[in-house]
């Protein structure tokens, strides 16, 4: 059977046909056709309590983009720009990292998701990016995802995982990695400075992009999750297939 890979959701008010105005879990389905593309079976996983409990079944996550995580979970007032804060999806995806970690099911974070993976070892974020950089850069247009250049870290699993050190990635974001967690590891940058990618230094299963891979041509991020998911030996690890043979 292939892997099953959870995507964790968002939370939104939303309008469709003629006739519906309503509250809705959802995602944009670039993130699935990406994980359908790898050999994956993709699974919406939406930030309700209890969510968690769906990671004994799953062989991977992804922690999708979305709105700014809450600031005082890194210890720092909301500041003027931070919006689309969510404290039932900052709560949801802890869990599901927490247990992701606990079970040794390997985990992508997508720009928000990046974040995630740092404030939860204690890292810090900057709230409003141009005010670091002076420029708009990362988000310079609203709702399309411009490129721009990164480099990565050439001896990192990172770099390993592209094929390449030198890059243009799809974008969208007025945060960014500050201070980095406990055993959080910055491994791609912009031109400016800002961090691009992290990895987590003790497990192999863990990596955060700042960008959207999904919005691009390169699918060598979702592969390498779908690898992961599939690994011999990660199921006895804990992993979703070993819970429910």
């Amino acid at each position: 059977m292939p892997p099953v890979i959870g995507i964790s959701a968002y939370a939104e008010r939303a309008r469709w046909g003629r006739t519906w105005d309503l509250d809705v879990h959802l995602l944009a389905q670039a993130y699935t056709d990406a994980v359908v593309a790898s050999g994956a079976v993709p699974v919406l996983l939406p930030p309700v309590s209890g969510v968690a409990g769906a990671v004994g079944r799953l062989d991977g996550l992804i922690l999708a983009g979305g709105g700014d995580i809450a600031p005082d979970r890194y210890g720092a007032p909301a500041a003027p720009d931070t919006a689309g804060v969510q404290d039932r999806r900052d709560a949801a995806e802890s869990a599901l990292l927490a247990a992701a970690l606990a079970g040794a099911v390997p985990v992508l974070g997508v720009c928000r998701g990046m974040q995630l993976l740092n404030v939860a070892r204690g890292g810090t974020l900057h709230q409003h990016l141009p005010d670091v950089v002076g420029h708009e850069g990362h988000r310079p247009r609203a709702g399309v995802f411009d490129p721009h250049p990164v480099t990565v870290a050439a001896d990192s699993r990172t770099a390993r995982i592209l094929g390449r050190t030198r890059l243009d990635v799809p974008t969208y974001h007025h945060q960014a990695v500050a201070g980095l967690g406990e055993r959080v590891v910055a491994t791609a940058w912009a031109d400016d400075g800002t961090v691009e990618a992290v990895e987590y230094a003790d497990t192999e299963d863990v990596l955060g992009v700042q960008w959207h891979p999904e919005m691009g041509d390169d699918p060598s991020l979702f592969d390498w999750l779908t690898a992961r998911a599939s690994a011999p030996g990660r199921a006895q690890a804990g992993g979703g297939r070993a819970a429910t043979a």
